[in-house]
């Protein structure tokens, strides 16, 4: 078992669902109280690391923001350090492919919000950070919850990306599924067997809890709809 490879998988996924989720929840109250024009584009770029694989995103990642491109280069003047094969790129990188896991469920959850309910939030004088944080939040929790969950299992299994941005430096973006990946080639299958079954039993325990929530948060849209 690579603990330190589990360990800097965890650190990874923890940082990623930190930056990720408030965003989340801005884009995500944004998209389902309001319409404008290009608004379906908007979802759509959302979507797109669902579809495309995730070593299309590493490469790039890795071609945008190297050191022989005009970001890169400037990135690495504020910075004082490249992000490619350093563990901040591995964020940079896990931040984008995670977008729709964060976005779509917040998404839905807000759009569960009965209408009457933020209208009578404004007359009571609330401001929209206050309506958010009093009532919103608290009503769209179970959704907050499934994007924090299946962000946090997703860049905890994640490979592509992760072996396209940060190659395979121990310590340093040497993940858990990079340890698979390795003990696999050098035949050591006990060693890759325990770490896969530990990312198994993880994703088994997080799609159960995410199905939980959906159902839950499905539930109480309908009651609120009666």
């Amino acid at each position: 078992m690579d603990w330190q490879a589990l360990g800097l998988s965890i650190k990874l996924s923890s940082v990623t669902v930190l930056i990720l989720i408030p965003f989340a929840i801005w884009v995500g109250r944004l998209l389902a109280y309001h319409q404008f024009r290009g608004k379906s584009w908007v979802e759509a770029l959302i979507m797109v690391p669902l579809v495309l694989p995730p070593t299309v995103i590493g490469y790039y990642l890795l071609v945008g923001l190297g050191s022989q491109s005009w970001l890169g280069q400037l990135l690495q003047n504020v910075l004082g350090q490249q992000l490619v094969f350093h563990f901040s790129g591995l964020v940079v990188a896990s931040v984008l492919v995670n977008i729709p896991f964060a976005i779509q469920p917040i998404q839905r959850a807000f759009e569960a919000v009965p209408e009457e309910v933020r209208d009578a939030a404004a007359c009571c004088g609330m401001s929209p950070f206050k309506a958010l944080t009093k009532i919103e939040l608290p009503l769209v929790w179970p959704g907050v919850l499934t994007a924090l969950v299946l962000c946090f299992s997703h860049v905890l299994g994640e490979f592509g990306v992760v072996l396209m941005m940060g190659g395979n430096i121990a310590g340093e973006t040497k993940t858990i599924a990079i340890s698979i990946y390795d003990s696999v080639q050098a035949f050591d299958f006990a060693s890759a067997g325990q770490m896969s079954l530990v990312l198994l039993l993880f994703a088994v325990t997080a799609l159960a809890l995410t199905t939980s929530l959906s159902r839950r948060l499905g539930g109480l849209s309908v009651s609120r709809r009666r």
